[in-house]
């Protein structure tokens, strides 16, 4: 019987390849098109800094073909995290502009093929370069700021040559000749070799990082003509990039080259220093993959961090519209340009109505509808909040039920813009979710935080009832809801749709504006406060 090798499962490893709706992208209005670059940039800057889970790795690399424009690479210990990951990005404007056109989930893993030594020796008498060997191949990092190239592979299976059919011995033989290919590549090749057998459709994914992108074609090149790959070799689709910060995607999608700061005289490791690994992943020094090896004599697969190398197989061939990004509005469609904030900002100071964030303090919300039953949505942001209060970023997370439409609203406000993105992606899979606030159309406002004082709460609905009458005949306004809090029937907010940002100024310079917020100084418990801009 043929000998199976044992393995041991690291990392989990999604490539998630995008492309652009160019059409639609060009023909998007610039306030769209901002928010979806800020809430992008936000998304890929939290994953970067793996705000997400406890360990792993991500980065975005523009892709050069028609296959696909961007790769979202991401590593993560666990499949349920890189699942998460990977839902989030669907969360954002920018995911809007985009489809898959592409993706592959492996895992990393290291096999009797590296060393018999891992598989029988307690962990404590393991040499320490084969240690640390072992763990950089169960956790890869991405290096910073340079070319990739990733391909799926598999071993032959055929009637003449199949790999699975030949002796331990003969196979180890074959890989150990294969990595000595590789080696010769050390210092300029990084690899990542995972297992995606039971996962997709090929047996691993490889992706190789390289500051020359030659090296990527030379060792692939030169790996071709080994007996591993000539003969039991079998390769999928390729895809070449480069990496570049999450800031520079404007300039990625305004057709500048990335990362910027190559072309403007910063040198290539664009952010450098700042990148959550700084410069660690290079290939020098003590960095777990330098020289290719750990110096043990059975490393058979050290697959000299190359090509279509050594480690294969391991085996071894080798809300609101913001979703809670924003600080400016913290909810709502967020005001895309800081003028316009400022002058909404200083109307409605004029009315002494505060116009900044809730409580008076920096945090930041998100809003999501949803057509679900409130009981039911309810009980399901139940359990979320229970979750959100282990946090000490989190300030209030409540339903809200629409009296005007048939919608409620769930409301999570946080002290830091990347946990209420967070809390966004876990948010937009409650059920009946149909938009965040804003998407309706136009402009949106949201007056929040109206706490009533209980003997007045008819006074105030009856009040909203009255200005209600009057908007629906205003110019330019589309629709108004007043949502009471499911917990508590004194704690309100309305939202405000408009055809545009001047349609919404005329009512807030408006007498019957003046007069409510007037009014509404004698019956409510705290200032009123909190216009979310749209």
């Amino acid at each position: 019987m043929v000998e199976v090798p044992p393995t041991e499962e690291g990392w989990f490893a999604l490539h998630d390849f995008r492309t652009i709706d160019w059409d639609a992208w060009r023909e998007a209005p610039e306030r769209r098109r901002r928010r979806a670059v800020e809430e992008g940039v936000a998304h890929f800057e939290r994953h970067e800094q793996v705000a997400d889970a406890t360990e792993g790795d991500s980065a975005v690399f523009t892709i050069l073909g028609d296959d696909a424009d961007l790769l979202i690479l991401h590593f993560r210990p666990t499949l349920d995290a890189l699942n998460a990951a990977e839902r989030r990005f669907e969360s954002t404007a920018f995911a809007a502009f985009t489809e898959r056109s592409d993706s592959y989930v492996s895992v990393s893993e290291v096999s009797g093929y590296v060393s018999d030594d891992y598989f029988t020796e307690d962990e404590a008498d393991l040499d320490e370069g084969l240690r640390r060997y072992i763990e950089s191949k169960m956790k890869p990092e991405i290096p910073d700021d340079e070319y990739v190239s990733f391909y799926p592979m598999s071993k032959r299976r055929g009637e003449e040559d199949n790999w699975y059919q030949l002796p331990f011995d003969e196979r180890s033989e074959l890989m150990a000749d294969h990595g000595e290919v590789g080696r010769e590549y050390a210092g300029k090749i990084e690899q990542v070799i995972a297992s995606s057998v039971g996962f997709d459709d090929h047996e691993w994914g490889v992706t190789l990082f390289a500051e020359d992108p030659t090296d990527l074609k030379d060792i692939v090149y030169e790996m071709r003509f080994d007996e591993v790959s000539a003969r039991y070799g079998e390769f999928g689709d390729f895809f070449v990039g480069r990496r570049f910060p999450p800031t520079d995607l404007r300039a990625f999608l305004d057709g500048e080259p990335v990362p910027t700061s190559a072309h403007e005289g910063a040198g290539a490791a664009a952010g450098a220093g700042d990148h959550p690994h700084g410069s660690e992943s290079g290939g020098g020094g003590d960095h777990p993959h330098a020289g290719g090896g750990h110096g043990s004599g059975d490393d058979e697969s050290d697959h000299g961090r190359g090509g279509d190398h050594g480690a294969h197989d391991d085996e071894g061939e080798h809300g609101g519209d913001d979703g809670g990004s924003g600080g400016g509005p913290p909810s709502g469609d967020r005001v895309d340009d800081d003028a316009d904030a400022d002058e909404i900002r200083a109307a409605l100071d004029d009315l002494d109505i505060y116009a900044g964030t809730p409580h008076g303090e920096d945090v930041y919300a998100t809003v999501l509808y949803s057509e679900a039953d409130t009981e039911e949505l309810f009980d399901e942001v139940e359990g979320l909040r229970g979750n959100f209060d282990h946090y000490g970023t989190h300030v209030k997370t409540a339903v809200y039920a629409g009296t005007e439409t048939d919608r409620s609203a769930v409301v999570s406000i946080w002290d830091t813009a990347s946990a209420a993105e967070t809390a966004a992606g876990f948010l937009s899979e409650l059920p009946g979710i149909v938009e965040r606030a804003g998407e309706e159309s136009g402009f949106g406002t949201m007056g929040m935080f109206y706490t009533v004082k209980p003997d007045h709460r008819e006074d105030f609905v009856d009040r909203f009832d009255v200005v209600g009458d009057k908007l629906d005949g205003m110019d330019g306004h589309f629709e108004t809801d007043l949502l009471v809090n499911h917990e508590d029937d004194n704690d309100m907010f309305i939202a405000s749709q408009w055809r545009a940002k001047d349609d919404a100024m005329a009512f807030f310079r408006s007498d019957d504006f003046r007069e409510t917020v007037q009014w509404g100084r004698e019956i409510l418990a705290d200032q009123p406060r909190h216009v979310f801009l749209a």
